[in-house]
């Protein structure tokens, strides 16, 4: 939709945020504040033991520490695969070799222009990781039906990884990625928590 007027009244490193004036469908019209955001790509990486990786991570705007799939914001030009592909190898130390799409997601389409895209990774195998300095993270492997259970009784809070987790379990169950076997997801390494 093309605002009859926009004015910007905030922009920073990551968000502009504007005053749209806009012709809804029924023919009113309104003054929306809008959030516009780059769009994000998030990934479901599960592995040969039906574990899937899940970051617990502090967020200060959640007002502390909560799990989330690994995922990140686009860069300009940059496809979600590739997006996907390099936060997986960032945040969690793997690499995966096979890739299906688990759809979009719109965060909150009330104010916020922001599509995160998501990915079910599978045959995978472990990589350097690299995550950013502001970055404050644990990297967890946790059987997929027990992330499913967290996502649907509301322990895990965050949309975007309770949404993630429940598509890539209906696309495994469905049998429509072409996982083939995997190696170690970790490297040997353990991570907090007591996850090997």
């Amino acid at each position: 939709m093309t605002p009859i007027k926009s004015t910007t009244r905030f922009e920073g490193r990551i968000v502009t945020v504007t005053v749209d004036e806009v012709q809804l469908p029924n023919g009113t019209r309104a003054e929306l504040e809008v959030v516009h955001h780059p769009g994000g790509a998030v990934v479901a990486a599960v592995d040969r033991d039906e574990r899937v990786c899940l970051l617990r991570q502090y967020r200060y705007v959640a007002d502390g520490w909560i799990w989330e799939l690994p995922a990140g914001k686009l860069e300009p030009s940059e496809p979600p695969l590739a997006t996907a592909q390099r936060e997986l190898a960032e945040e969690a130390g793997v690499r995966a070799r096979s890739w299906s799409s688990l759809g979009s997601y719109v965060s909150s389409p009330g104010v916020f222009s922001e599509v995160l895209h998501l990915f079910l990774a599978r045959d995978l195998e472990p990589t350097a990781s690299a995550p950013e300095i502001h970055e404050v993270l644990e990297v967890h492997w946790i059987p997929l039906a027990e992330a499913c259970r967290r996502a649907l009784d509301g322990e895990l809070r965050d949309g975007k990884t309770a949404l993630g987790l429940l598509r890539a379990a209906h696309q495994i169950a469905a049998g429509t990625t072409a996982a083939g076997p995997t190696s170690t997801c970790v490297g040997g390494r353990t991570h907090p928590g007591g996850e090997p």
